[in-house]
């Protein structure tokens, strides 16, 4: 094993990884697979490797900058270099005699250095630099994890005390108008044209009521919603019967407006690793947002194709008014709503649900539309294996 002697003590010279898996059952094969390659080449190098999945250190793959998982990344001896995707052990094989070399050179700059200056303390490692470096980020990361929350929170706050002003004041204005007229008609006596009109100022008061309760419900249920931290119950599922289910469910609604359903469901899709109530709920609030914005007699594609080897992509397509390119990255915030919205029921919150659910899932989401020509929203979700 190669060593630094220092005033008489051997200072081996260890490699040091990390590797970054997600959740899914076969990144355990791949664990196995790059512990066994490297206690073949233990003999002659000391190594460390630390496992980490990402979903519960989120900041250190924004710190190494990761793209894609597994990912195996050799912070010492410097410099760092990152090997990603599913063929790491051979990478590993390529990059090793690179790597012996600069060990090689490290442990003669390590020698030269103890034998011109031996009182000398030694640099920190840079193991223990890049341990000092995770561990602010980690710091860091919780940190802006918190404010982000609590300025949500204010900001929720607030376009719930905007939206109740104004949704709640039309209903309201209604019922007290139903309710003066009652008072009114009460004082003039129990005709039967009297009787009558106070029958249906009753009804319409009744019905202004409900109203507002609905809205209030509805706000309270979004800010559950939208507050909440996912339990993420992921097992393999299989999409086509779930689509299946869904779309029987919603015959009804396509028949109601003569919309015609188009979909296109390959049954070689293999099982997708996810949380199977999470995900129904992804397809069915684009599936509503599909109905709405399509005009009666139009047309609604609901397709899944295997992408990749790790992916597979579901889309829901509509020939409705489309949105605006410059606003198609804004539609997933909370509680933004086009102008166009603005008289239609809810409050901007179904997609930015769903974009919270498909990351939980480190799928992606995005919508391709053309104003005046539809709309086409796209979801990722990991294959199992």
């Amino acid at each position: 094993m190669p060593t630094a002697s220092r005033q008489g003590n051997s200072v081996p010279l260890s490699l040091q990884f990390l590797l970054f898996i997600d959740e899914r059952p076969y990144s355990q094969e791949y664990v196995k697979e790059i512990q066994n390659y490297l206690k073949t080449i233990e003999k002659h190098y000391d190594f460390e490797l630390q496992v980490i999945e990402i979903g519960k250190q989120p900041q250190l793959v924004e710190h190494f900058r990761l793209v894609a998982t597994p990912s195996l990344v050799k912070v010492a001896p410097e410099p760092k270099q990152t090997l990603a995707g599913s063929n790491i052990v051979n990478q590993l094989k390529k990059w090793w005699p690179r790597w012996e070399e600069a060990i090689a050179e490290q442990l003669l700059q390590q020698v030269h250095l103890e034998e011109v200056a031996p009182s000398c303390p030694r640099e920190l490692s840079s193991v223990g630099y890049s341990g000092e470096i995770m561990k602010m980020a980690d710091e860091i990361f919780h940190l802006k994890q918190e404010q982000e929350a609590l300025l949500e929170q204010l900001k929720f706050k607030d376009q719930v005390l905007a939206m109740l002003a104004h949704d709640l004041r039309s209903p309201l204005t209604a019922a007290s108008i139903a309710v003066d007229t009652l008072e009114i008609l009460q004082s003039q006596g129990n005709t039967e044209k009297n009787l009558k009109l106070r029958d249906q100022l009753f009804q319409q008061s009744r019905k202004q009521f409900r109203v507002m309760n609905r809205l209030i419900t509805d706000i309270l249920q979004a800010s559950k919603n939208m507050n909440a931290q996912f339990v993420v119950n992921s097992s393999p599922m299989c999409l086509q019967s779930l689509c299946y289910e869904i779309l029987e469910l919603y015959q009804e609604k396509f028949r109601k407006k003569s919309l015609a359903l188009i979909d296109d469901i390959p049954q070689d899709v293999p099982f997708v690793f996810a949380d199977e109530e999470l995900i129904r709920q992804v397809i069915v609030n684009l599936l509503d947002n599909a109905i709405k914005y399509t005009p009666d007699g139009g047309k609604i594609t609901l397709s899944i194709l295997h992408r990749t080897t790790q992916k597979v992509q579901v889309s829901i397509a509509d020939n409705g008014p489309g949105i605006p390119e410059t606003k198609q990255e804004s539609i997933f915030e909370g509680h933004f709503r086009l102008q166009r919205d603005q008289e239609k029921d809810g409050y901007g919150l179904g997609l930015s649900l769903c974009r919270k659910i498909i990351r939980a899932h480190y799928g992606q989401i995005w919508v391709n539309s053309v104003p005046e020509q539809g709309s086409c929203f796209l979801f990722t979700l990991p294959v199992h294996r």
